[in-house]
């Protein structure tokens, strides 16, 4: 690969009789790219330590602070060993790393010798870390390094800051502060838009103590109101900001990843934030030079780094989008050129693009209002735009938006200018390249525009430094890591007073130590030298030479004469040398070759030799003929080898076909010397090569008389349908095709048969198909005789000494008919006498031991899908018609497996015909049942519905299983609805226990929902599905089982929609129909009697609120509350409507909801922090998504702080749950650690999930320097 870098050395030519193999050198490492940075090895999990240690590669003031240090101090690497010597080897490999980034001629570095002085084994290496956790480790171990150092303020000087809190008292003015250190500053993500808001939150806004949360006061020594707040005291020279994008959900209790926008400025100014603000303006002026960026989720992902190259170190390139931005903006600017001369004479009335373009264009200061173009349009076309183009385009300033390549918005979008004349009032972005129509404009901004070139020299350009990959990025880019999976995770600031020398820009040894410096020329100085031998070594390159006279054509392909004898030469040569250079050492090492000679590209293929292209240009060289190490060189006269011409080129490829021709002994003719059959199979077969280019008829020529029969394989025989195998004759027309055409390839198989060997049993010609049935197919089947309907397991207990006596192979093959199978296994069996006039069928039987449906015999063994050399059971019954449906049906909602009942019926018969011959095999009358189906997992399924339809058409097939269920079928259109009724248990006596099978299970688990209360089955209700709400309501009430139970009206019932046996939601809207309200046939619902009207809104929540027992773990009893959540659904408005109901203000209550699964409360928080004027108001969370998920039936535990001073909800009941939990976790751990963890165990949760690794705190040991 870097042949074209280095000069060629000698010859390079020895040869070797024989074939060779090559030592290759190990690869040097590869230069730098284009970019001219260095990226780092990723050793399999430090890419966070990668990011990290770029950051501070291209902060250069902290570089040349390390570099500043000398070994004097430091101490030198080769002297770690030595105990004596206190060597500080984390900044003195951190030194090495940094030159080698900025010096070394190569792609990447490596920083395995950094981790390992910083201890780490494999396991830090390997294992995933946070970045911002290692920044403040990788600090302290620098600090703790340089002890007693002239550096050993380093870090304080360039990245430490301070912060003071301080609380001011509102009625005597005391300020009470505390200052904190700081290195870096981290601020929340979720809930703000973006960094300056989070530093608005964290600076500037108070916290208010007041109310129910005073602050007792040192001076006034009461509790009274105060402000808290926070200032920034001493700015550091570097701000790092560490982004929080890791929460937890506790309602899921598990971490998850903020993935929201959250924007970050490039510059911004700190004077808000900050307790001083009578320092000059530049103080607190801040630019962006880094953003490391995390990809993945909280368990694991990918950290690289956006760098901002403050000393023009890298070449910067536009990246590719860029370039084609680009030029499609100057395509664009060309034709605005056109459409310009265009305007000057016409305007053009249907085009909004051109008649404005024509409008700016005119104008002389080359910018207009975004309000007044509209007028100026109007009085140029006469109507104005709204009439004639908003329809079509929108508004004008939507369309000016849309047209980013034409026009150009500036001043806040208050003004239009053409893209290529952009107006002295604007400046352009540093970042966006100066187009060719402006820079004309003014002679002296012209320049030569190349990809690297920028307009101005001052501007810094960014990279992205992604482990070992560098490259160049567009502030556009930064722009994307606002938000999503891959988003900005670290930030880093520096002061804009901070300016670089001019001796730094763009040298990369600047500030350097000298010894660092020569250490890095040796370096490159041997990487050069291995660069160098790899070229000479990866240009020389193997070849084997084949000599003509040591080879023969045979099979369309090239064979060595003579073995043993020495027919290839192996030569190694320069790839950069010319075909000529080859030609002619040839010809000095065969004295005796005489005539032309020809070096022709071959390759072994299956047939043989096979030669290719032949290198006619004596002055191309090696490399660009196609000659490579390892390569096959024919070397020959061009035209014939002993005497046969010989076809070159791909298109004569050889292919080596397998050719199978009858053997001797299965045509009788035993005493033919040909080869006999050696595999059993009756065939003989022999490997015959042709040309890829030779036709088919070409083939049969030279293999047998034009009248045989060529056959290619189409079905090989296998243990499943039988043993015979398919063969497809080739029709006529194929006889002129090429084999390359017919698509056949090395290996292909094809038969030749004569026509007389066609009258053969072994062969059978159906049509332009050939079934070979030969004697290795004739495979077995066993039929078992089982004169009961029941299990094998029953049999064998009855019968166990006759049932050795009642079992046979019968010999079968796959094309023979069941009914034959049946026939032999009868007379093997000797069951002809005993089952005389009894039908008879066969079966199989699945592994359970259960019967499967009896066989079509007019169907074959290969047809019916029966795999030879397996069981088949004779038992008593009829056997299946084509037409007819073997079926499997039960009785109840319970059916049991294995106690079904059998019917053949015909597949022609309605559902209900089909119905009532089963009801009269059952022995059951009446009217009132219906089919369900019984699905793949043994579950009663949906119902067949059409009782008009034929079972072919209702899509029952053979083998399916049915279950008779009682009840009528409803119409179509119409629900079949299971009711309960929701009652006290002093009531509960006047609603008659149904006794229903299906409907009275789990009646306990329905009372824990509603304590004191059960539900009960009270029967079902057929209903349309657009009747309304408040029809059910009206025929739930018509139920027997209500006869005796007060309801003066529908607006008296409530209606809850149930699942799993759990009330979920209550259905509201008494009008809204049941189709909407997305009922299904089959569901459940239970209606509670209420003692006054209800009509439910659509936001309206139902809650059950438990108010509190003053000082103990205990509440009242429940009680129901409407809730509006339509009008206020935030935590504020739902304490205002409680405070409301009980009379309180909303500061003295607190509010919790209870979660029954894990006997926990989850608190729900009224505190909003104040918010300025300034500030833009985020919108409220609501309590109705996460994490609190609040819906109807929820429990709200309502705590009253005026008399109740226990803020705790947890009650007894909840403590002793809570135990309960923790008892059945920890034998469920105990189970899981012996490996006896039972499969009830497994199925509580709901789908599995990873196991993770435990999460191992990151350290770097360091040395006692002090």
């Amino acid at each position: 690969m870097f042949g074209d870098l280095f000069e060629e050395d000698g010859d390079g030519f020895s040869s070797t009789p024989g074939t060779g193999v090559k030592g290759r050198e190990s690869e040097p490492p590869p230069p730098r790219g284009k970019v001219k940075l260095c990226g780092i090895k990723n050793q399999g999990g430090t890419c966070y330590l990668n990011s990290l240690i770029q950051t501070l590669l291209f902060t250069p003031e902290f570089r040349e602070e390390l570099f500043h240090l000398g070994p004097d101090e430091l101490g030198w690497l080769a002297d770690k060993a030595k105990p004596e010597a206190k060597v500080r080897v984390i900044p003195l490999e951190l030194q090495r790393l940094f030159s080698h980034l900025l010096l070394v001629d190569e792609l990447t570095a490596s920083t395995t010798d950094l981790t390992d002085s910083f201890g780490w084994t494999n396991n830090e290496e390997m294992g995933q870390q946070d970045v911002q956790e290692l920044n403040r480790i990788l600090f302290s171990a620098l600090e703790s390094s340089l002890v007693g150092t002239s550096g050993s303020s380093l870090i304080h000087r360039l990245y430490h800051g301070t912060l003071v809190n301080q609380i001011t008292c509102k009625e005597c003015g005391n300020i009470s502060e505390r200052q904190e250190d700081f290195l870096d500053l981290t601020v929340s993500v979720r809930g703000v838009s973006g960094l300056e808001e989070a530093l608005w939150n964290m600076f500037v806004e108070e916290e208010m103590f007041e109310g129910n949360n005073l602050y007792r006061c040192s001076r006034c020594d009461q509790l009274v109101r105060a402000a808290k707040s926070a200032k920034l005291r001493k700015l550091p020279p570097f701000l790092t900001i560490s982004l929080l994008r890791f929460n937890f959900d506790f309602a899921k209790c598990e971490r998850y990843k903020e993935t929201g926008s959250y924007t970050f400025p490039l510059e911004f100014n700190l004077r808000a934030f900050c307790e001083q603000n009578n320092w000059p303006d530049s103080e607190y002026s801040y630019e962006l030079f880094s953003v490391i960026i995390h990809k993945g989720g909280c368990y694991g992902g990918h950290y690289h780094v956006y760098i901002k190259d403050i000393d023009h170190l890298g070449h910067w390139e536009a990246p590719e989008e860029e370039v084609k931005i680009k030029a499609k903006t100057q395509r664009q600017e060309a034709k605005v050129g056109e459409r310009k001369k265009e305007s000057e004479n016409c305007v053009e009335t249907e085009d909004p693009l051109s008649i404005l373009t024509g409008i700016l264009a005119q104008e002389e200061s080359k910018c207009v209002l975004v309000d007044q173009l509209g007028q100026k349009l109007m009085n140029k076309t006469g109507t104005p735009w709204s009439k004639k183009y908003k329809k079509q385009y929108g508004t004008i300033s939507k369309f000016l938006q849309n047209h980013p390549e034409v026009f150009m918005l500036v001043s806040n979008g208050t003004r239009v200018a053409l893209k290529n004349a952009v107006p002295a009032t604007t400046e352009p972005s540093p970042t966006e390249p100066v187009s060719s129509t402006s820079a004309n404009s003014n002679p002296e901004n012209i320049k030569p525009e190349t990809a690297g070139d920028t307009e101005d020299p001052d501007v810094c350009h960014w990279f992205d430094l992604n482990d070992s990959t560098v490259s160049s990025i567009t502030l556009k880019d930064i722009e994307k890591q606002f938000q999503g999976k891959e988003s900005a995770y670290m930030l880093f600031y520096r002061k804009t007073t901070m300016k670089r020398p001019p001796e730094a820009i763009g040298n990369p040894a600047y500030k350097v130590p000298p010894h660092l410096v020569e250490m890095v020329q040796e370096e490159n100085a041997r990487v050069q030298q291995r660069r160098a031998e790899f070229d000479a070594s990866s240009n020389s390159i193997e070849v084997r030479l084949h000599l003509a006279p040591y080879y023969h054509c045979q099979n369309g392909a090239l064979h060595p004469t003579a073995p043993g004898e020495d027919s290839i030469i192996t030569v190694t040569f320069d790839r950069r040398k010319t075909v000529g250079d080859l030609r002619l050492a040839i010809y000095q090492m065969q004295d005796l070759w005489e005539g032309d000679m020809a070096l022709t590209l071959a390759k072994n293929v299956p047939a043989g030799l096979h030669l290719y292209d032949t290198l006619t240009d004596d002055q191309m060289s090696l490399y660009s003929a196609g000659v490579c190490n390892g390569s096959d060189l024919f070397v020959w006269n061009g035209r014939e080898v002993s005497g046969v011409a010989v076809q070159t080129g791909i298109e004569w490829e050889p292919v080596l076909l397998t050719v199978l021709r009858p053997s001797a002994e299965e045509l009788g003719c035993g005493d033919e010397s040909g080869v006999g059959d050696t595999d059993g199979s009756g065939l003989v077969r022999s490997m015959k090569g042709f040309a890829g280019g030779a036709t088919l008829g070409k083939v049969l020529e030279a293999l047998g008389p034009q009248e045989a029969f060529l056959c290619q394989e189409q079905s090989r025989p296998g243990a499943s349908g039988g043993g015979a195998s398919g063969w497809r004759v080739f029709p006529p027309q194929d006889m002129q095709r090429t084999l390359r055409e017919l698509s056949l390839k090395d290996g292909d198989a094809v038969l030749l048969l004569q026509p007389e060997e066609l009258d053969s049993s072994i062969f059978s010609l159906n049509g332009d198909m050939v079934t070979v049935t030969t004697p290795s197919d004739c495979r077995w089947l066993q039929v078992e005789f089982c004169p009961l309907s029941g299990t094998k397991e029953e049999e064998e207990e009855e019968e166990e000494e006759e049932q050795g006596k009642k079992k046979s192979k019968v010999s079968a093959s796959g094309n023979m008919l069941l009914a034959e199978v049946k026939e032999k296994a009868l007379e093997e069996l000797r069951l002809q006498d005993e089952l005389s006039g009894v039908e008879c069928c066969l079966r199989q039987m699945d592994r359970s031991g259960k019967l499967l449906p009896p066989v079509h015999e007019h169907l074959s063994v290969r047809d019916a899908g029966i795999r030879l050399m397996t069981s088949l059971y004779l038992c008593p019954g009829p056997v299946p018609t084509a037409t007819q449906l073997f079926l499997y049906f039960s009785v109840g909602l319970a059916p049991l497996v294995g106690q079904e009942l059998e019917i053949i019926v015909e597949e022609s018969l309605t559902v209900k015909e089909c119905l009532k011959e089963m009801l009269q095999m059952a022995r059951l009358e009446g009217e009132s049942w219906h089919l369900r189906r019984v699905d793949w997992c043994e579950e009663i399924g949906e119902p067949l519905m059409d009782e008009n339809a034929s079972l072919k058409e209702a899509k029952v097939i053979h083998g399916d299983t049915l279950v008779l269920v009682e009840g009528r079928l409803p119409p179509k259109g119409y629900l079949k609805l299971s009711v309960r009724m929701h009652m006290d248990m002093i009531q509960s006596s006047s609603v008659p226990v149904l006794n229903h099978t299906a409907e009275s299970q789990s009646i306990e688990a329905l009372n824990t929902e509603w304590s004191g209360s059960e539900m009960r089955f009270i029967g079902y209700v057929e209903i349309s599905e657009e009747a309304s709400l408040d029809d059910l309501k009206t025929q739930v009430m018509t139920l027997p089982a209500l006869q005796d139970v007060c309801v003066p009206s529908p607006a008296f019932l409530r209606v809850w929609l149930l699942e799993c046996k759990k009330p979920a939601r209550v259905l509201r809207g008494n009008q809204q129909t049941l189709r909407k309200l997305k009922l299904g046939n089959g569901v459940e619902v239970c209606v509670q009697r209420l003692m006054k009207e209800e009509d439910l809104g659509l936001k309206d929540l139902l809650l059950r609120v438990h108010m509190g027992v003053p000082g103990e773990k205990a509440y009242y009893p429940s009680e129901e509350f409407l809730w509006d959540a339509g009008r206020d659904s935030t935590p504020k408005g739902l304490y205002a409507a409680l405070a409301s109901q009980y009379g309180l203000t909303p500061d003295n209550l607190l509010l919790a909801k209870h979660l029954p699964d894990k006997h926990t409360w989850m608190p729900i928080s009224n505190w909003t922090q104040q918010v300025s004027k300034k500030k833009k108001k985020r919108k409220a969370e609501s309590l109705q998504a996460a994490p609190f998920y609040l819906k109807d039936g929820d429990i709200i535990g309502v705590k009253n702080l005026l008399i109740d001073n226990n803020k705790e909800f947890t009650t007894l009941e909840d403590e002793i749950g809570q135990q309960r939990l923790r008892e059945e976790n920890h034998n469920t751990r105990g189970r899981t650690a012996s490996g006896e963890c039972s499969q009830d165990s497994g199925s509580k949760k709901s789908g599995s999930t990873k196991n993770r690794k435990p999460e191992v705190a990151l350290s770097i040991n360091v040395g006692v320097f002090r």
